[in-house]
């Protein structure tokens, strides 16, 4: 996929080799009627905009879609739940999964962003979607090394899904994401100390470069997040490769950004089974 299509395109939609059964799709900020920093396509109801104008954008990104998408309340977490036709919005987790195609009920899995990762997965028979909300404290998850993507991984083996293939939405580029020296050290002290880290290809410390600022270093959360599914044996991963082509903060025209702008909407990444 390129990931800057059109610029009048509201959608991308991600080019993955996922079944017939599976759909999915990336808000951008155009589209909507949202105004100001919000402008125009925020489907965020907590970043301060206008409920009216956050609830036409949902209802008209659903349409769009064709199908309903439950928007969670994230925390910076790895609760996950799995998806039912009565779930309802503003339901506390940054993990979703489905198993109930739309045509039965079934709602979209939705994970919205603005700098922070959006990770999709399914699996290759097309019974089972997922998504989850990865910022650098979700990706770190616990000490033993359990965060949203592992969350996401032991959902899909509980709920019977094997064979996973996963699609990394825009996030926060490496030429934009400066981060202090304790996240850095966090990530390379984990890895260290959790075995399930130690049979990698590569060493965490490759995720962090120096930046220009004492102390502080440029993180790669899509390289982060590829050596986390790697780990969990997942390697047919699609997406963000950490290019600037998708870095959210870099392209004000397309993307909110939190970290950019200080105010921001959200776009948000959807995967659903029809």
């Amino acid at each position: 996929m390129n990931p800057v299509p059109d610029q009048l395109a509201t959608f991308l939609i991600p080019d993955w080799p996922a079944p017939a059964a599976v759909r999915a799709a990336f808000s951008t900020r155009m589209g909507g009627v949202s105004e100001g920093p919000y402008a125009s396509l925020n489907v965020g109801t907590h970043v301060g905009d206008v409920p009216e104008r956050v609830q036409h954008n949902r209802a008209w990104t659903a349409q769009q879609l064709g199908c309903e998408p439950v928007f969670l309340q994230q925390v910076h977490g790895w609760e996950h739940v799995a998806l039912q036709p009565d779930t309802p919005h503003d339901t506390v987790a940054d993990v979703c999964s489905s198993t109930v195609p739309v045509t039965h009920g079934g709602r979209a899995c939705c994970i919205m962003v603005a700098d922070c990762l959006p990770l999709l997965l399914c699996n290759r028979q097309g019974t089972w979607v997922g998504a989850a909300h990865a910022g650098w404290r979700g990706l770190l998850g616990n000490v033993q090394g359990f965060g949203a993507i592992e969350a996401l991984e032991l959902a899909a083996r509980t709920q019977g899904a094997t064979d996973l293939i996963a699609w990394i939405g825009p996030c926060i580029g490496p030429q934009a994401f400066e981060v202090g020296a304790q996240v850095r050290t966090a990530f390379v002290q984990q890895a260290q100390q959790c075995a399930a880290f130690q049979g990698i290809a590569a060493p965490v410390e490759v995720a962090f470069t120096p930046a220009a600022s004492p102390d502080k270093w440029m993180g790669n959360l899509p390289l982060l997040a590829r050596l986390r599914l790697q780990a969990l044996g997942i390697s047919q991963v699609y997406g963000n490769d950490g290019s600037p082509a998708w870095c959210t903060a870099s392209q004000p025209d397309r993307f909110f950004s939190h970290r950019r702008d200080g105010v921001s909407g959200r776009q948000a990444a959807f995967v659903w089974l029809i």
